[in-house]
């Protein structure tokens, strides 16, 4: 692991198309702002290992459990629908 000291407003690269810098920083707790190309997925890591649950669970569906899905599909979006995921960047 890297380990890197840097102060507010000071930033670090990842790559060529990844910036990561210190917005803010409150007695324990670090801000950081990351702009990274919007095909670069980022979310906080439970955020990241709830999708991988998500993903694995529904890899292991059985065929009769996705029934309902076929019955949903004739009558327009699902409420809700893509709504997960981590606040706008």
């Amino acid at each position: 692991m890297l380990v890197l000291s840097r102060q507010r407003d000071e930033s670090i690269m990842i790559g060529d198309s990844i910036v990561v810098t210190i917005v803010d920083i409150r007695g324990d707790k670090v801000r950081l702002g990351i702009n990274a190309p919007a095909e670069v997925p980022v979310h906080r890591q439970e955020v990241y290992e709830a999708i991988q649950r998500e993903n694995l669970r529904a890899s292991r569906l059985e065929p009769d459990e996705t029934r309902e899905i076929g019955k949903l599909a004739g009558r327009g979006p699902v409420p809700n629908a893509g709504q997960s995921g981590d606040a706008a960047r």
